[in-house]
């Protein structure tokens, strides 16, 4: 452990504590080598490290509050789904023996219960008295609508979990939500 000495008397400093000195009594100790004098020189203030922290942090932060909203987006898309998925059914049900087209109807039920969705992205299934039938149009299946029997309506909806050009589901992100309706 070297001791630096100053023009005067109180101005002593050691080695290791250089970099914890304040800039007048850095100003005030004469580096009797190179190696002194080039760490007297790099060590001179840290007036930046602020900005350079931020800097450094910044990417990361942004990266997970758009991850929060993206992920938001994506369960409110889901809440949309299900509860419109629901109100399709309950329609289903209401109008079993008044349409020629219930798969259509039920359709538009579901998009006009969620207005938030892309309506040619909703894909819908149906198991009528047990006969499955997918699609958005069933005409002359309205007599599989059996009194007592169940119906159930699944929809599917597909969902982008791309955060700054980047796809975190590259094999595909599907919604899917059913709801099952009896009829009495």
């Amino acid at each position: 452990m070297k001791i630096l000495t100053g023009p005067s008397r109180n101005a002593t400093l050691f080695v290791r504590d250089f970099h914890c000195a304040t800039p007048l009594t850095r100003m005030r100790v004469q580096a009797r080598s190179i190696a002194e004098r080039v760490r007297a020189r790099l060590c001179s203030g840290d007036e930046g490290n602020t900005i350079v922290e931020f800097a450094l942090v910044l990417p990361i932060l942004l990266t997970v509050v758009t991850s929060i909203f993206v992920v938001g987006i994506i369960f409110n898309n889901y809440e949309v789904l299900t509860q419109a998925t629901g109100t399709g059914a309950q329609y289903l049900q209401l109008i079993r023996t008044s349409t020629t087209d219930p798969c259509k109807d039920t359709y538009n039920a579901i998009t006009a219960a969620a207005p938030s969705l892309t309506p040619g992205n909703i894909t819908l299934s149906f198991t009528l008295n047990s006969t499955g039938v997918s699609g958005n149009t069933c005409a002359g299946d309205q007599s599989d609508l059996v009194q007592g029997e169940p119906v159930k309506v699944t929809a599917t909806y597909p969902c982008n979990f791309i955060i700054y050009g980047v796809n975190y589901a590259p094999s595909g992100c599907t919604l899917s939500a059913s709801a099952t309706e009896y009829e009495y």
